[in-house]
């Protein structure tokens, strides 16, 4: 039994590691092209809407391939929900990359990069104000960690560009609103949307890997760009990435507590598994009182 479960974990690790090096690899890959083709090509909103239209093609492309394979409509939203529901995600996502490729014309790598993270912040504003989290000590430290690790880190900083760090901040913010959305988007169930793929992938984007992610942006930037970092920057930068490792911990933690929560609300108000539970109870202590004369 034991190595049955070791060797699908293992399964699971071998299947997942090419993933992860792809997300790595296109993440970096991103960030440093972004910044060499608003040096070549200075027009950030122009290669930003072709970007989207590039993906809205690919995206058709791939539900028409889908609808293909499967024989089978795919999930539609009528216009109604669009405007209403959609749209207010799709703008801060178009106004987040925008903004967000407009900053590479004034601001170094590192320093968008740790301005970046701090979406985290914004993304805990909107998360309360719509009430999807609940005002807790913990989120007040993870709140001024955070903010304090960004203070360090772009105080008496020898490249800062007071615009670019508005650009970036300001794509920060409408990126909270944009993941905010998102999620309140793929809880609506009557939409017809495949919640557990979507929500996987928000998940995955939330934590994000930001730890060994953004050590290896900020290093490549200091050795292939040039980039300067003092000593108080990288103390901000650690302070920051504590910040948002306790929120990703506090992340993991609140949703095993939930889904075991969950998982004893089915079984109390299904009484066949409840039953059925007792009884498994009941035949493990059976089992024991069987073995405890054994071993005397």
């Amino acid at each position: 039994m034991a190595a049955g479960a070791g060797g699908a974990a293992l399964g699971r690790a071998a299947l997942a590691a090419p993933l992860v090096l792809l997300y790595y690899g296109f993440s970096i890959g991103i960030t440093f092209y972004n910044k060499w083709l608003m040096k070549s090509f200075p027009f950030p909103l122009l290669v930003t809407l072709l970007h989207l239209l590039l993906i809205f093609g690919l995206s058709a492309l791939a539900r028409a391939l889908a609808r293909c394979r499967s024989g089978r409509p795919r999930a539609a939203l009528s216009w109604a929900d669009c405007l209403r529901r959609a749209a207010p995600a799709a703008l801060s996502t178009s106004l987040d990359i925008g903004l967000s490729n407009w900053s590479f014309l004034y601001v170094t790598v590192s320093l968008y990069t740790m301005t970046k993270s701090s979406a985290i912040l914004f993304i805990l504003l909107f998360s309360l104000l719509f009430k999807l989290e609940e005002v807790r000590v913990t989120l007040l430290l993870v709140v001024l960690l955070i903010a304090g690790g960004l203070f360090m880190f772009t105080y008496k900083s020898t490249q800062f560009n007071a615009q670019g760090f508005a650009l970036v901040l300001c794509a920060s913010f409408l990126g909270g609103i944009r993941w905010t959305l998102t999620q309140i988007l793929l809880q609506k169930a009557e939409l017809g949307l495949p919640l557990s793929i979507s929500e996987k992938l928000f998940r995955f984007h939330e934590a994000g890997m930001l730890f060994s992610l953004e050590i290896c942006i900020l290093f490549l930037a200091t050795r292939l760009l040039g980039d300067r970092l003092s000593l108080l920057n990288w103390l901000g930068f650690a302070v920051c990435l504590s910040g948002i490792s306790l929120h990703v911990i506090l992340k993991a933690v609140n949703s095993k507590g939930e889904k075991a929560l969950k998982l004893h609300k089915e079984a109390s108000s299904d009484p066949d598994l409840e039953l059925l539970l007792r009884h498994t109870e009941r035949g493990e202590e059976e089992e024991e009182d069987v073995e405890t004369p054994q071993e005397h």
